[in-house]
C-alpha cells in the first residue's frame, strides 16, 4: 500500500576520507519493506474484530432506538462519541500510559509538533467526525438497516479517492476492482425507492431520498477523516504509539461529543427525551440499556478502525468497515425482518468480491516484501573496515 509503514532495513558502505582518518562502517536508511511479524497480524486481527463486531452491533443497536420509538438524531449521533470516557482508566495506567514502544516506524529526527498544532488537528477531525455522526445518525432514522448498511460501502471509493490526493496510495488493478465492485453495490440500491421497507413499513419516497442522502454524504464525510487522520499520524503527528492511537480517539471523541451536545440543546430535541424515554416502547431500562451500549460498542469500534489506520492504512481500515456491511443486512432480516430482495443480494454478493479483491492485493505485497527482505539478506553483506 502506499502509505502501509512497514518496518525498514538498512544496510550500507560508508567511508571516511579526511587526512588517513580510519573509515567505519555506519548504519542508513533505506527503503526496503519487510515481511509483517507475527506480532503485526495479531494487532491486526484484533484491530479487524473490534471494526467488524462494533460496527455490526452498533448499528443494530441504532436501528433498535428508532423502532422503538426514539426520534432524536442528535442523541444518536452523541451516542456514536460519547462513550469515549471508558478509555481514560487507560491514561491511570503508568505501566500502559508510558509505554511508547512504536508499533511501526517513527520518526525521530524531528520535534515534537506543539500543543497549537495537535489542538488544531484534534479539534479540525473532531468536528468533522461530529458532522459525518450526524448525517449517518439521519440516514438510519430513515432507511431500512440493510439498506442503509450497503449504501454505507461507498465510503470505501470516497476513502480511495481523498487517500490518492492526501497520502499518495497507489492504484492497482486489484484495488481499482475492488473499488468498483463496492460502489456499484452502492449505486444499485439507488434502485429501491419505493419498494424498500422495513421494519416499519415501506419508507416515504422522500424519506428514502433525504436517508439515502445523508448516508451517502455521511460516507464521503467518514472516508475524508480517515484519509486527514493518516495524514495527521505522517505529517503532525509522527508518533505511531498505542498511546498516540488514545490520544487521537480520546481528543476528537472529546470535541465531537462537545459539538453534537450544542446541536441537541441547540435544536431543542431535549425537551422531548425525558418523554421519550417513557414512551419507548420496551421500557425506560431498555431504553438506557440501547444508549449505553451504543455508545460503548461505538468506542471499541474506534480503537480498531485507527489502530487499522496506523497498522496499514486508512484505505485498509475502510475495506474492513466495508466487510462488515454485508453482515449487517443479514442480521437485519434476522432481527428486523427487512426485507431482502434480489437488488440487495446482489449489492451483498459485489461488496463481498470487492473486499476479497482488496485483501489479495494486500497478500501479494506482502508476499512481495518477504521476498524482497530474502533476497537482500541473502544476497548483500555490510561490510565494515577495522580501524
Amino acid at each position: 500500500m502506499g502509505e502501509a509503514h512497514q518496518p525498514q532495513l538498512s544496510i550500507m558502505v560508508h567511508h571516511q576520507d579526511a587526512n588517513g582518518a580510519n573509515s567505519r562502517g555506519v548504519r542508513n536508511t533505506s527503503v526496503l519493506p519487510r515481511g509483517k511479524s507475527f506480532n503485526w497480524w495479531l494487532r491486526m486481527t484484533l484491530y479487524t474484530c473490534l471494526v467488524l463486531s462494533g460496527q455490526s452491533v452498533a448499528t443494530l443497536l441504532g436501528r433498535l432506538y428508532f423502532d422503538k420509538g426514539g426520534h432524536s438524531n442528535w442523541l444518536q449521533a452523541l451516542m456514536n462519541l460519547a462513550g469515549f470516557p471508558i478509555l481514560l482508566p487507560y491514561y491511570c495506567i503508568p505501566a500502559l500510559s508510558k509505554r511508547n514502544n512504536p508499533t511501526t516506524n517513527s520518526v525521530q529526527s524531528e520535534p515534537p509538533p506543539s500543543t497549537f498544532t495537535l489542538a488544531s488537528v484534534y479539534v479540525s477531525l473532531g468536528l468533522l467526525v461530529a458532522f459525518g455522526c450526524f448525517l449517518y445518525s439521519v440516514g438510519l432514522s430513515y432507511l431500512p438497516v440493510s439498506t442503509y448498511s450497503l449504501i454505507c460501502a461507498s465510503q470505501l471509493a470516497f476513502n480511495a479517492l481523498f487517500s490518492f490526493f492526501l497520502n499518495s496510495q497507489k492504484f492497482t488493478p486489484y484495488i481499482f476492482n475492488a473499488l468498483f465492485l463496492l460502489t456499484i453495490s452502492s449505486v444499485l440500491l439507488v434502485f429501491q425507492g419505493d419498494s424498500d421497507s422495513g421494519a416499519a413499513g415501506v419508507i416515504p419516497k422522500g424519506k428514502y431520498v433525504i436517508g439515502f442522502l445523508c448516508t451517502v454524504a455521511a460516507s464521503a464525510s467518514y472516508g475524508l477523516t480517515l484519509s486527514l487522520t493518516q495524514l495527521a499520524f505522517r505529517k503532525v503527528i509522527r508518533k505511531e504509539t498505542f498511546t498516540a492511537v488514545m490520544d487521537m480517539i480520546v481528543y476528537q471523541s472529546l470535541v465531537a461529543s462537545c459539538a453534537i451536545f450544542v446541536g441537541l440543546f441547540a435544536s431543542g430535541e431535549w425537551k422531548g427525551l425525558k418523554k421519550e424515554m417513557g414512551e419507548f416502547r420496551s421500557g425506560k431500562v431498555s431504553y438506557i440499556m440501547n444508549l449505553t451500549w451504543s455508545a460503548i460498542v461505538w468506542q471499541l469500534f474506534a480503537i480498531g478502525g485507527v489502530g487499522l489506520i496506523f497498522e496499514a492504512s486508512s484505505l485498509f481500515s475502510n475495506v474492513v468497515s466495508a466487510l462488515g456491511l454485508p453482515v449487517v443486512p443479514v442480521l437485519a432480516v434476522i432481527f428486523f425482518h427487512d426485507k431482502m430482495d434480489r437488488i440487495k443480494i446482489v449489492a451483498m454478493v459485489l461488496a463481498i468480491w470487492g473486499f476479497v479483491s482488496y485483501l489479495y492485493q494486500h497478500y501479494l505485497e506482502d508476499r512481495k516484501a518477504k521476498t524482497a527482505e530474502n533476497e537482500n539478506a541473502n544476497g548483500e553483506v555490510s561490510t565494515i573496515l577495522p580501524p
